[in-house]
């Protein structure tokens, strides 16, 4: 260890190079070498069967970001592993693992890289291409991609892309702003659209194609009438008791109807902040005890929600 420590940089490099497939060298030396530059530590990265997750996991916190891709592409890494290294968020780390068929990603996993990419274009190929990408993550990662990836998850899953263009895609109609009253024909169309973003919600429910995801990109797409609709109905809540929740003094009522729907506590601040831009600054700063909260379970958020709103009919 010590003359390995001390060796000239060729000599480590061809000492990794020849070692990295041996299973009887010294563990500590192969740990050792796994933490040199990284050209030297590449290949006992790559290939070494002695590196353990401890080893693998200590790369990821000590080594650079060269080091950690080499840990995303390593063949068959472990779980533990792949949940570290979407804990890191590293960029190029993700790519890498979204990259690697071999690595052990679980179902949560997978549905946490597809909401990277929403803000990591890199991810969205080889995501699409993934063999343990199913039905209702392809429709989330659908909402991200190109025309280009849509074909493909379109040709791999049974998505109704049409469906979801529109849902995607659709025109954006301004947002509702105070003002003068409207007149008759003005109201008809208000609420002729309010009806089309209804059915809309009830096409995609009944396709099995509505997600969380879907909610946090209608406010995105600064559709208020359509987050309220796909809200109530992915929690099976009144669409009048969403929007009673939207105009009180405190978030903390919306907060309980999304965290009923899987919006995850981290993610809400966003999307208050969307709704308010859309409902003149509603619903209010008022803190009633939501500050303190963390994410609740769906069904515990249900019956919160539905306590709190009382008994307002739909």
């Amino acid at each position: 260890m010590i003359i390995a420590r001390q060796a000239e940089r060729d000599i480590r490099l061809a000492l990794s190079e020849s070692l990295a497939h041996a299973e009887w060298a010294p563990p500590a030396l192969i740990a050792m070498l796994a933490l040199d530059e990284i050209e030297i530590a590449r290949p006992v990265i790559a290939r070494s069967p002695l590196l353990k997750d401890q080893d693998l996991l200590r790369v990821l916190i000590e080594a650079t970001v060269e080091h950690q891709i080499e840990v995303a592409r390593r063949p068959h890494i472990s779980g533990r592993v792949a949940d570290a290294i979407i804990d890191r968020a590293e960029p190029a780390s993700l790519t890498a693992l979204a990259g690697n068929r071999t690595a052990d990603v679980s179902e949560d996993a997978l549905r946490r890289l597809v909401e990277h990419s929403r803000r990591i274009a890199a991810l969205r190929a080889p995501l699409t291409r993934h063999p343990r990408l199913n039905e209702a993550l392809a429709a989330d990662l659908y909402l991200w991609v190109g025309q280009a990836l849509r074909q493909a998850i379109s040709e791999r899953f049974r998505i109704d892309e049409a469906l979801l263009a529109q849902a995607v895609d659709g025109a954006v109609l301004d947002a509702r702003s105070p003002g003068p009253a409207p007149a008759a024909g003005e109201v008809q169309n208000l609420e002729d659209h309010d009806e089309m973003e209804r059915r809309l919600v009830t096409k995609l429910q009944n396709a099995g194609q509505l997600r969380a995801g879907f909610l946090i990109r209608a406010v995105r797409e600064k559709r208020l009438s359509l987050f309220e609709h796909a809200l109530a109905a992915l929690g099976g809540l009144p669409v009048a008791q969403i929007r009673a929740a939207i105009q009180r003094s405190s978030p903390d009522a919306l907060f309980l109807a999304c965290a009923a729907v899987g919006i995850d506590r981290a993610v809400f601040p966003a999307v208050l902040d969307e709704i308010r831009n859309l409902s003149n600054g509603f619903p209010g700063d008022g803190d009633h005890g939501y500050a303190a909260r963390t994410t609740l379970p769906p069904a515990a958020a249900v019956r919160e929600f539905r306590s709190l709103m009382g008994s307002l009919a739909a």
